[in-house]
Parts: C-alpha cells; sequence; structure tokens
C-alpha cells in the first residue's frame, strides 16, 4: 500500500463520527436507489407484460402496411395452416390467428359500431386474457357456432346480456354484403375502457364464411412466459418466414407504440427525482471535505512549506474521498441488492393492488428487476458526484499560501 493511500485512509478517521454520517448518508441513497431502480424497472416489466398478455400479444405476424392502415383486403391467405406450421416450429411459443373488420352491431333497441374480431376460441387462451375475463356468461367455444363475447361498455350500450341476440353488418372481403345473426354468449371487462366500449370477439371459422374471408386472417399472434422469452423467438421467426417478403413481424413496439412512449415519460420525471437526491449526498460530501481542509490549514502550511507541491495536496483530498465513497458504494450495494433480492422473491405491492389485480386477472404483486444496470447505475452515478463534489475543496489548496497558511488559528 502506497503512503499516499495509507495517509489518505488514517485521515478519513481523524473524525470518525462525521466520516461514518457521511459515508451513511451515500448508503442510505445507494440502497434507496437501488430499490426504486429496480422497482421501477420490475414496474415497467410488468406494464409491458399486462398489456400485451391483455390483447395485443408479444409478437404478431401481418401483412405488410396492415399495421398502419388496416384494410379488410390486406389479408394473410391460409392464415389457419401457417398458425399451425409456427406452432411446430416454435414449440416454446403460443401462437393463435385472427381476423378484424369493422362492422355495426344492432341489438332491438340500438346500433352501434364495433369492431369484430375472429378468434380461435381454443387457441385465444393462450395469446390473450379476454378468456380469463368474462364477467357473465362464457367464452367462444365452437369454431363455427354463431356467438360473440362482447366487452361490458359496449354491452351496456347495446342494452344486451347474455342469450340476447345482436344483428352484425358489415363489407366482406370480396366487395360484398357481409350479414349474421349472433348470440351473445360472454361478457368481458378488461379494465380499459377503450376495449370495453368497442369490442366484440367471434369464432374465426364463422367471421371467414360471414365477411367472405375463405381462409384468409389478418393477424397471427405469438406470445411467450415474459418478454425476455419472446425476444429469443424473432430471428427464429424471421428465418421461418423470409421466403414470405409481403409478410412482417412486429414486435411490442410496433404493435404498442404508446405504451413505450409512457415508459420514456416516467423516466424522465424519475431521474428528476432520483437527480435530487444525489445532489444531496454530493452537498454532504462537499460540506465534509471542505470542513476537513479547512481543520487542517496549518498542516498543509506547514507540508508545503518543506516542498510539497499543492497538487500532491490536492490529489490526498480526491483519494479521500474516492475512499470514502468507495466504502459507501460498497456498503450500500450490498444492503441495496439484500433488500431488492427479497422482494424480488417475496413480491412488493402498493395497497388495494391485489385486489385491482384480482378483479382484471393480473398479478397482485411486481417484483424488482435485479440486473447489472438497476444494481450500480445508482450507486455508479454517486460515486462521480462525490468525487466532483471534493473537486472544490482540492482545488482551494492552489491558492494557499504557505505562510499565511501557518498563521491560521
Amino acid at each position: 500500500m502506497s503512503i499516499s493511500l495509507r495517509m489518505a485512509w488514517r485521515n478519513l478517521w481523524r473524525h470518525r463520527r462525521r466520516t461514518w454520517l457521511t459515508t451513511s448518508a451515500m448508503v442510505f441513497s445507494n440502497l434507496l436507489l437501488i430499490f426504486l431502480i429496480s422497482l421501477q424497472f420490475g414496474s415497467y416489466d410488468m406494464m409491458i407484460d399486462n398489456t400485451l398478455q391483455t390483447f395485443s400479444g408479444y409478437i404478431q405476424l401481418q401483412r405488410q402496411g396492415y399495421n398502419e392502415n388496416p384494410k379488410l383486403r390486406d389479408s394473410i391467405p391460409g392464415i389457419s395452416a401457417l398458425a399451425e406450421q409456427l406452432r411446430e416450429r416454435l414449440p416454446a411459443a403460443r401462437v393463435a390467428a385472427r381476423a378484424s373488420a369493422f362492422a355495426l352491431a344492432s341489438s332491438e333497441q340500438r346500433t352501434l359500431a364495433v369492431q369484430v374480431t375472429g378468434v380461435q376460441p381454443g387457441r385465444e387462451a393462450g395469446v390473450s386474457t379476454f378468456p380469463g375475463l368474462i364477467k357473465k356468461g362464457r367464452f367462444l367455444q365452437a369454431d363455427t357456432a354463431p356467438e360473440i363475447v362482447l366487452g361490458s361498455v359496449l354491452a351496456r350500450n347495446l342494452k344486451v346480456g347474455v342469450g340476447d341476440e345482436i344483428t352484425l353488418l358489415g363489407t366482406g372481403r370480396d366487395g360484398s354484403f357481409a350479414a349474421g345473426v349472433v348470440t351473445a354468449v360472454g361478457i368481458f371487462e378488461s379494465g380499459s375502457g377503450e376495449i370495453d366500449r368497442s369490442m366484440a370477439e367471434v369464432p374465426l371459422a364463422y367471421f371467414q364464411q360471414t365477411f367472405s374471408m375463405d381462409d384468409h386472417g389478418h393477424a397471427i399472434v405469438l406470445s411467450a412466459p415474459s418478454l425476455d422469452q419472446s425476444q429469443v423467438l424473432l430471428p427464429a421467426l424471421r428465418e421461418a418466414l423470409a421466403s414470405r417478403q409481403e409478410l412482417v413481424v412486429l414486435d411490442w413496439r410496433a404493435l404498442n407504440p404508446g405504451l413505450e412512449q409512457a415508459i420514456q415519460a416516467d423516466l424522465s420525471s424519475a431521474w428528476f427525482m432520483y437527480g435530487v437526491l444525489v445532489v444531496l449526498v454530493a452537498f454532504s460530501v462537499l460540506n465534509t471535505q471542505l470542513m476537513s481542509v479547512l481543520e487542517r490549514t496549518r498542516e498543509f502550511g506547514m507540508i508545503m512549506a518543506l516542498g510539497i507541491k499543492p497538487r500532491r495536496l490536492a490529489s490526498l483530498v480526491m483519494l479521500e474521498t474516492a475512499l470514502m465513497a468507495l466504502l459507501g458504494f460498497a456498503l450500500g450495494i450490498a444492503l441495496g441488492w439484500l433488500v431488492a433480492a427479497y422482494f424480488h422473491v417475496e413480491g412488493f405491492s402498493y395497497p388495494g393492488m391485489e385486489e385491482l389485480g384480482a378483479r382484471f386477472n393480473l398479478p397482485g404483486e411486481m417484483y424488482p428487476s435485479l440486473t447489472p444496470v438497476s444494481l450500480l447505475l445508482g450507486p455508479a452515478v454517486v460515486f462521480l458526484f462525490c468525487l466532483l463534489a471534493a473537486v472544490y475543496p482540492a482545488l482551494r489548496l492552489f491558492r494557499l499560501q504557505p505562510i499565511e497558511a501557518m498563521r491560521a488559528a
């Protein structure tokens, strides 16, 4: 160990209480930053998973241009057979085919515009939570049955209940007149007003028959147990579809651009709060080191009179700060990891979160995300700002005059 390092370490403990108070501020801020950042990233993972699992899925296969401008004609031929091929090619994925159109839904009392989606009843539960959100009645069962499930707000606006008949009027894929009478067998409540107000689902085979789709559809939806696992599917899926240039593979960012923007906006506000905490700790370090330099003014003057350059003394002050910040860095990471790891296993929930999750078929707890970024980002920024805070006390030594310093009280 060099003499400068030994001197810096010894100087830290000349005032143990002050050193421990400053170090404790670093440890607490590091612990808090690790927990908050890991919890925030974990909440984003949960937000993404819940949003994608509700309806859109993690990945969709569509005809090129359909996502930007949905048209009934922009369909995929042989969609059910293609979905079956993907199930064999990607056994880890849950795959379901869909078709979608806009139609007029008429009950005995009212007529409203509605988005009708044809789904595979036996496969939809793997890519959507709608089958588990049925509040009245049941989900679709038979592939060709004239049945419909609709959102709770839409059912209320149409003034229909389970067992009532609804007439669907629209345009077929070939331009013909599409009409059908379906029976409401279930009413779902997703928690999203937009979805519950405008969406309904019918069996895919019945949809194809009613809207003159033949064997066509508009999307193949793929899902996985988690977002990370779904990203592994993308290369294999693109490879499997290399010969189908008219088709595109869309990930969750393309399917839900508003979700990514919401996360970025939340991150911006969070970084401001974290920045305030880091600045407070930095000022604590500045105060400690400035007091340390002022208390040792006479000592520094005597050392400079012996021929020691100011830059050596400044480097000593910076080294003291680095050691103190390193101590806070190590202890903060250790304690922060313990706290985050505990909640990563046990889960963390706000008051009322479990009841809300049970109502909308969602998890009642969130789990902090333990990654190198969530563990190291906050403490690394605190460490850097603590070093920057010591620059001013260190620069004061360059203006120190040995004779005046030795006369200091």
